[in-house]
């Protein structure tokens, strides 16, 4: 697999590092991925992530309004507002480290971070890298 430093875009995997964008199909709008203390790797000084980077509010924010009824207070809200589907503010709950690293590049400890890596919500939410950060 060829992995590395994104040189000029394009779709091959490149490692993630804090501030790549993220999605989650059930939220309304992207966030960044956050690093509050390097694991001591950078790239283009930029600190470089691993799979255990994960943490809702410390390393993954909120998306905005979360749109499916997995989530109980979206059904709440969409059933008292006569089952017309009601947004509520997104809290993601993540319990699981992101899959796909490269178990054969270590970042203290862990497989780095590509951009191939998902991870999901409870409420059934499926979070995606959409940009790696290294250009942002």
């Amino acid at each position: 697999m060829n992995v590395g430093v994104k040189e000029n875009g394009g779709d091959q995997q490149s490692y993630v590092v804090a501030g790549a964008v993220l999605t989650c199909n059930c939220g309304t709008m992207r966030t960044r991925l956050t690093m509050p203390l390097s694991h001591g790797v950078y790239i283009k000084e930029k600190a470089q992530m691993n799979v255990m980077d994960y943490k809702p509010n410390v390393n993954i924010m909120p998306f905005g309004l979360c749109c499916t009824i997995k989530n109980p207070e979206v059904d709440e809200a969409t059933k008292a507002n006569n089952h017309v589907l009601t947004p509520m503010p997104c809290k993601p709950v993540i319990q699981m480290p992101w899959t796909n690293g490269k178990s054969d590049k270590i970042i203290e400890g862990q497989p780095a971070l590509l951009s191939k890596s998902t991870t999901t919500c409870i409420h059934q939410g499926i979070i995606t890298i959409e940009d790696d950060g290294q250009e942002l």
